[in-house]
């Protein structure tokens, strides 16, 4: 497993893209001790109850439930969230090449640009 980052790597990075990566790995990392945790617990009552009743089939079922729905939320927020974090980080590029090339183009020449570009607006 490597778990060093070549150092080129580093200085592609900007320190907004560290910071989201970091904070994502603390997600997962965090976020499955949550999970497997909780379904400790979940196993540990389910124990505790077939011990008590004897009834097994009645309480499996329900612990299935539980644990698969515990399960599919992490990795649906998992996925949500990394999904989230990318487009923002995208649209934080975007925004910037936006006001780049604002500052680029100047006033006198935006509405020319525009038009070339986005097309004569209807009005």
């Amino acid at each position: 497993m490597v778990t060093e980052k070549p150092p080129a790597l580093d200085v592609m990075m900007t320190q907004d893209d560290i910071s989201a990566a970091q904070a994502d790995a603390a997600r997962w990392r965090y976020g499955f001790l949550v999970v497997v945790t909780g379904i400790i617990a979940i196993l540990v009552a389910f124990g505790a109850a077939v011990f008590a009743t004897k009834d097994f089939a009645a309480l499996f079922a329900g612990v299935a439930g539980v644990v698969g729905t515990i399960i599919g939320a992490y990795f649906g927020v998992q996925a949500g969230q990394s999904g989230k974090a990318k487009v923002e980080a995208e649209l934080a590029r975007s925004q910037e090449l936006v006001v780049r090339l604002a500052a680029y183009v100047g006033t006198s020449n935006a509405p020319r640009v525009i038009d070339e570009v986005l097309g004569r607006r209807r009005s």
